[in-house]
């Protein structure tokens, strides 16, 4: 599976519905429709894709949205729902993580408390990254056969961020502002 073909699943799911479990039920049924290696490419281009936005910047960003408390595994998760928001809207936050306030959905969530937010509003969509394995199950009738798949092919599964780029105190707010200064006004961290 290509890149194009990679963004044209997740891209059909995000056309069909904006609900992020019925996405992942479209998701799950069109991979079922492929080849067990073109699953498991699914796989490998949806880390090789997310990688392109775990860097420093991004950290800020999900900080800034976050309050200020974007923990490990709460920034993993986020950048499968900036991946999730499509290829366009991904490659300019790709570039400018600051570009993400102009998204709909944290337009929608600025200037409400967190408390408010619904389970689907959230930021995050950790189940995308195991939509490839759960139809590579069902369809092999393994457990974990996925990440043989991915280890005999030498392809790598990560499972945590390791932010490239500059590494900064993204917990900074006069920093935060000056690099964020759209997402810092949305989302205001106490100084």
């Amino acid at each position: 599976m290509d890149e194009d073909s990679f963004w044209a699943l997740l891209e059909g799911s995000r056309r069909q519905t904006s609900d992020p479990d019925q996405r992942l039920e479209a998701l799950r049924e069109q991979l079922m429709q492929r080849s067990l290696p073109e699953i498991v490419q699914f796989q490998s281009c949806l880390h090789r894709v997310r990688g392109r936005i775990d860097t420093w910047e991004m950290w800020a960003a999900a900080e800034q949205i976050h309050g200020g408390s974007c923990s490990d595994d709460s920034f993993w998760y986020f950048q499968f729902w900036v991946v999730g928001l499509g290829r366009e809207v991904f490659g300019r936050a790709a570039a400018d993580p600051d570009s993400l306030a102009e998204v709909p959905e944290l337009r929608r969530l600025a200037g409400r408390s967190m408390e408010t937010w619904s389970d689907d509003e959230w930021p995050e969509w950790e189940s995308l990254d195991y939509v490839a394995e759960e139809a590579f199950d069902r369809l092999t009738g393994e457990e974990e056969g996925l990440e043989t798949a991915l280890e005999s092919e030498g392809l790598d599964n990560p499972c945590n961020p390791e932010p490239s780029g500059e590494a900064w105190d993204i917990r900074n707010v006069a920093e935060a502002s000056r690099r964020l200064p759209r997402l810092s006004r949305m989302f205001p961290l106490a100084g």
